[in-house]
């Protein structure tokens, strides 16, 4: 038994956590959820030795432990698959695999590199990554480097696992692989803490649930007879708003028109368009092209053959910058931590970084009254969560990094939106919040959206039109979804056929 008693943690300006108590068993898996900034994730670094806490104690078994590194929680059989990827972009997977235990691996001064490369092939497997142990990891997707760390988790062998948001880069396929390696681990006798934004995957595979609010303990319940809304309501206070999306006005108007594009190794001569006031959805298991083609088309990668013409005029795109400034092109990469935001920035300074072009004066220095209200406007306008906007972004939440990393793209006021994955790692009162934002960019101010995403009920919430990616190709177009009334269950399964 782990248990957390009267845990608090106070940073700056914020009480992370009050006298908070939990217990988790072995042989159990226990989800633990509330809205971003709920302190979830704090607590999780607390019983791994991340963080100390202000005041109470961690128990193991019944003995007071104390847990002054990650190294330290290792050593007392406990890891965990954290929401930030980190790994170590130089090393090569199978380094990162086992990195926590590379000194079983010695024989004498020398490392056995070739049982280490073994080792990790077999974990690979487990968690459905074909790919070889010996590449390097920088040059992975955000939802590949999840799935090695999960691998690097599940070859600790340790008896309590936690996993924050392990689903939240991944596709429903390869959630369904994670699904069934909890359940073996549950079967092993080891504890999983489960920590998710999709509660769908939390009535479905755990045992208890319990919520956290506002840094303070609410309650647990077992999850057997559980239904989504009692838990939502434990979470925000009141019930959840399922109202559907609805009808856009899209225009006949192409403002952007790809043709013939390739990108040798990623995707093979993609044509679509996209319509003003229209949100198109990109839909495909990881590596099928969507994020790939996304980079191309904002200038962060070089296109071998193909033409893009924005708002009918030919486009020749080599940087992100030029995208914008030129084009009037955003993108909101799925990857926060590497590419949508610079940690050690202000929340200021991130949401204002694509607007200071525009707000220099003849001095050529920022105008700070018009940066401040563009900052103050986004904070208010995605609810962001920050006790100061000079607050380090590095250390909000991360659904409320999510926001920033959204908010900074429409200060910019692009004519042409990308969105990857808007909801990666957050809670449902914001996950609803981005989603009526997406909705009001397109149908309100006629802003035309490319929407990557995993999650399906997003998708058919928000895309009128999907184009279904398999093996670096559109394999097929669902464009019967503008209107009032969509039957999910018929869009599911059209999207269904077409990646079979």
């Amino acid at each position: 038994m782990l248990e957390l008693k009267h845990i608090s943690k106070l940073f700056p300006g914020v009480k992370a956590l009050d006298n908070v108590s939990l217990s988790f068993a072995q042989g159990e898996i226990h989800a633990l959820v509330g809205e971003n900034g709920a302190g979830k994730s704090t607590l999780m670094k607390i019983i791994t030795g991340i963080y100390r806490p202000d005041c109470g104690e961690i128990r193991l078994d019944g003995k007071s432990v104390e847990m002054h590194s990650f190294r330290d929680a290792i050593s007392h059989d406990i890891n965990m698959v954290s929401q930030e990827i980190q790994i170590i972009p130089e090393f090569t997977v199978a380094e990162n695999i086992v990195l926590d235990r590379i000194d079983q691996f010695r024989t004498g001064p020398s490392v056995d590199w070739k049982k280490v490369n073994k080792t990790a092939s077999e974990y690979l497997k487990m968690v459905g990554l074909c790919i070889d142990p010996t590449l390097r990891t920088k040059g992975l997707t955000v939802a590949q480097k999840q799935l090695v760390q999960i691998a690097r988790a599940l070859s600790s062998k340790a008896k309590y696992i936690l996993m924050d948001e392990p689903t939240s880069s991944l596709t429903s396929h390869e959630s369904s692989t994670l699904m069934n390696i909890i359940r073996k681990l549950k079967a092993n006798n080891v504890a999983v803490i489960f920590i998710s934004h999709k509660l769908e995957e939390v009535l479905e595979i755990c045992d208890k649930v319990s919520v956290l609010r506002d840094g303070q303990y609410v309650g647990t319940l077992p999850c057997e007879g559980l239904k989504r809304q009692d838990i939502v309501k434990l979470m925000i206070g009141r019930e959840e708003n399922l109202d559907h999306m609805g009808f856009l006005n899209v225009k006949e108007e192409n403002v952007l028109e790809v043709k013939d594009v390739s990108k040798y190794g990623q995707f093979d001569h993609v044509s679509f368009d996209l319509k003003r006031g229209e949100i198109l959805g990109f839909y495909g298991l990881v590596g099928s092209g969507r994020t790939e083609l996304a980079r191309l088309l904002i200038g962060a990668e070089k296109m071998d053959e193909g033409e893009v013409k924005i708002m009918g005029e030919k486009a020749r795109i080599h940087s992100i910058g030029e995208s914008l400034g030129k084009y009037k092109l955003g993108y909101v990469s799925e990857n926060r931590k590497e590419e949508g935001l610079i940690l050690d920035f202000s929340v200021a300074s991130n949401i204002s970084i694509t607007v200071w072009h525009k707000i220099t004066n003849f001095l050529h220095k920022i105008d700070t009254k018009q940066e401040r209200k563009v900052i103050d406007s986004m904070i208010s306008k995605m609810s962001i969560k920050t006790p100061t906007p000079l607050m380090k972004v590095g250390n909000l939440s991360g659904g409320n990094q999510q926001k920033v990393s959204i908010g900074k793209w429409l200060a910019a006021d692009c004519d042409i939106l990308i969105i990857d994955e808007p909801t990666i790692g957050v809670d449902i009162g914001a996950k609803r919040a981005i989603h009526d934002l997406i909705w009001r960019l397109a149908k309100e101010e006629g802003k035309s959206i490319i929407l990557i995403s995993s999650d399906m009920p997003e998708m058919i919430a928000l895309a009128r039109r999907i184009l279904v990616f398999k093996d670096k190709k559109i394999s097929g177009e669902i464009c019967s979804l503008n209107q009032e009334i969509i039957r999910y269950t018929d869009v599911s399964e059209e999207i269904g056929r077409l990646m079979a």
